[in-house]
Parts: structure tokens; sequence; C-alpha cells
């Protein structure tokens, strides 16, 4: 009982702590920064292109996922991951809280 009470602890604190690692964007800085993307993602969040996805409304640790791995190279897309080569942690977090406050439109 002690184990279980213990492990569920744990699971509750580790999920505080990962879900307390986004959301922490700033929307405006993101909202100056979504120019290098609105060409293709619009500054609405709406695509432009019919190849590029929308980002209003998704999630900020789905964004903050995919850039990063753009960023990084294990996710491949030749456009993506030239813009996310320019972008520091801070611009992610920051276009992640922006596109995901758009909510779904």
């Amino acid at each position: 009982m002690k184990q279980a009470l213990t492990a569920a602890v744990l699971a509750s604190v580790l999920a505080s702590v990962s879900h307390a690692s986004f959301g922490a964007g700033d929307i405006k800085a993101g909202r100056a920064k979504v120019a290098q993307c609105a060409a293709c993602h619009g500054i609405d969040g709406m695509s432009k292109l019919p190849e590029a996805p929308n980002l209003a409304g998704q999630t900020e640790e789905y964004l903050v996922k995919a850039l990063n791995d753009f960023r990084s190279g294990e996710r491949k897309n030749e456009m993506m991951s030239m813009m996310a080569k320019t972008l520091s942690d801070a611009d992610i977090a920051n276009l992640a809280a922006y596109y995901h406050s758009l909510g779904k439109q």
C-alpha cells in the first residue's frame, strides 16, 4: 500500500513538472516573432499553403516538440528545418504559446 501511494505521489509530481515546462511562452513575444511563420502558416494560424498545417489551437507541447524535432533534424522537412534552426528555445516557447492561444478557428 505504501509503495502504491509513493508511486502515485511521484507520478503526480512528475506530471506537474512536465506540464509546468510548457505554457511558459510569452504570447506577445510569439506574436512579434510570427512574421517568419506567417507566409505558410498565417498570422492567424490558418495555413496559406495546402501542404502547410494549420497551427491555430495546437497544443503547446506538440508545437514545442515539432519545432525542436525540426531544429535537431529528427523530423525532416527542408523548409521547416531551415526555419527552426534560427529559433532559440525562448522563440519556440513563445511561438507555441501564441499559436496555441489562437484556439481552433
